[in-house]
């Protein structure tokens, strides 16, 4: 696989029409706002296909089509020698193998750009919408000690039930015996025991390795 960046004309770009990567038209308006404003985007991961100098998308596919929408005629890109199998697998694993934010770091970040822009504005370019922002840049952060006995920032997981899957869940952990820590942490211990104990049979069942 080579590493230079070369321009491609738009024209001869043409999707994978197996690539299972989607994007909200939220995120998608902010992909083109950020575009925009700063003339910056990572390069496309290509590969040559036909002899018709044609290139087909393995990653980038909605920041062509941002390009496209603002009007350019050439992207950036990386032309990677690969075969199909390797494409499919690139498919699957390009958008999805990363990381995930430093909570503390992240806010951090986002002060700085909200003291220069402000939420609205920043919100325009960045995942998160204004309320989160506002939300991140004024909570506190206070170290706690995880279970294994390390410091750490504690992270939030949201979610949405109805009223018969919040009985439900409400029941499952109160049902689970929890005595140290807060309400909150001895509720966050009872889902992690619920979820341990099913992957445990899964796999025991021979359904996950």
């Amino acid at each position: 696989m080579g590493s230079k960046i070369v321009s491609v004309g738009l024209d001869r770009l043409v999707d994978n029409p197996g690539n299972p990567n989607v994007m909200s038209k939220g995120t998608f308006r902010k992909l083109v706002c950020n575009i925009k404003q700063t003339g910056l985007y990572e390069p496309i991961v290509v590969r040559a296909v036909g002899d018709e100098g044609k290139f087909e998308i393995i990653n980038g596919h909605h920041r062509v089509r941002a390009l496209r929408e603002l009007g350019y005629e050439k992207a950036d890109a990386v032309v990677w020698d690969v075969d199909d199998e390797q494409v499919g697998v690139l498919l699957l694993t390009l958008n999805r193998l990363a990381g995930k934010d430093d909570l503390a770091k992240k806010r951090a970040l986002l002060s700085r750009l909200n003291r220069r822009m402000g939420a609205k504005e920043l919100s325009r370019l960045v995942a998160d919408s204004k309320a989160q922002i506002e939300k991140l840049v004024n909570m506190k952060l206070a170290k706690q000690p995880m279970a294994d006995g390390g410091g750490g920032f504690r992270e939030a997981m949201v979610f949405f039930v109805d009223s018969e899957q919040k009985r439900i869940v409400e029941a499952g952990l109160d049902a689970v015996e929890e005595t140290e820590g807060n309400i909150a942490q001895r509720r966050a211990k009872a889902l992690s025991r619920i979820a341990s104990e099913f992957l445990r049979k899964r796999s025991r069942d021979g359904k996950i390795s």
